[in-house]
């Protein structure tokens, strides 16, 4: 099958011009089938503080109220998104910015209520595979937000690593897909004040071992989560590193295997 490389960046590297900029320019030098999805919850808490609205985390994820949901909503589809379509445009990158509202890409339902209750936070139930592959077949690049929607008018905030292990789970039905968490750091480190502390492989059994131990903790926990979910489900390769990855695959970076 045709090589697919679906890559997701953090919102610490959409935050940072320079960062953000040296991305999208080895982004857009790829020769192949390829995806992008960004988050952007570092820009979207300061706004939000901005503004007078409370964000609130817990594991790793997000509280989505109803006035931080038309935060996110206009910051993630609207600012953040079209600046990164324009940007790759300059690159001679046609891109395309979605929602998953947009031609109903990504399905979604609200959270249910457990212990906590999330808000307008939507948990992905169908991707349009068949809808995406179009849009790459007519040589367009698709760049997506981390809003979802419930087929009923409803949008939500969606935590952009699923969104991204969701899509590449989707897509290797048609392709042969590589799956990209390109962030600040050059991967999981055993130590945060040891940058260079990389794990560079990472299988299940160990995964829980790190766990245990408290090395891999927060917001790495739903990332490492949506890593092995999309191995096990037909994504080739999953990988978490550095935001230069993707133009220097050889440098130090965490693998995950099964």
């Amino acid at each position: 099958m045709e090589p697919l490389l679906v890559a997701k960046i953090g919102g610490n590297i959409v935050d940072n011009e320079e960062a953000l900029e040296r991305f999208l320019n080895d982004f857009a030098a790829i020769d192949q089938a390829k995806i992008l999805i960004h988050g952007g919850g570092k820009i979207a808490t300061r706004v939000a503080e901005k503004l007078g609205v409370k964000t609130q985390m817990v594991n790793g994820r997000r509280i989505t109220s109803k006035e931080n949901l038309d935060v996110v909503v206009q910051l993630y589809s609207g600012l953040i998104n079209k600046n990164i379509v324009a940007q790759l445009q300059k690159y001679d990158c046609n891109a395309l910015g979605f929602t998953g509202a947009d031609a109903n890409i990504i399905q979604a339902k609200k959270r249910p209520v457990k212990d906590i209750d999330f808000g307008f936070v939507g948990d992905v139930v169908g991707v349009n595979e068949n809808r995406i592959h179009q849009f790459i077949a007519n040589g367009l690049t698709p760049v997506f937000c981390a809003i979802t929607h419930d087929e009923k008018g409803q949008l939500f905030n969606t935590n952009a690593d699923t969104i991204a292990s969701q899509i590449a789970i989707a897509m290797s039905s048609y392709y042969d897909v590589s799956l990209y968490y390109c962030f600040e750091l050059k991967g999981v480190l055993t130590d945060i004040n040891d940058k260079d502390s990389v794990i560079e492989h990472i299988n299940s059994d160990k995964y829980a071992a790190l766990k245990e131990q408290g090395i891999i903790a927060d917001g790495m926990l739903p990332k490492m989560e949506n890593c092995f979910d999309a191995l096990q489900k037909n994504v080739a390769e999953v990988h978490i590193a550095n935001s230069d990855f993707v133009n220097a695959p050889t440098t130090l970076h965490t693998t995950l295997t099964l």
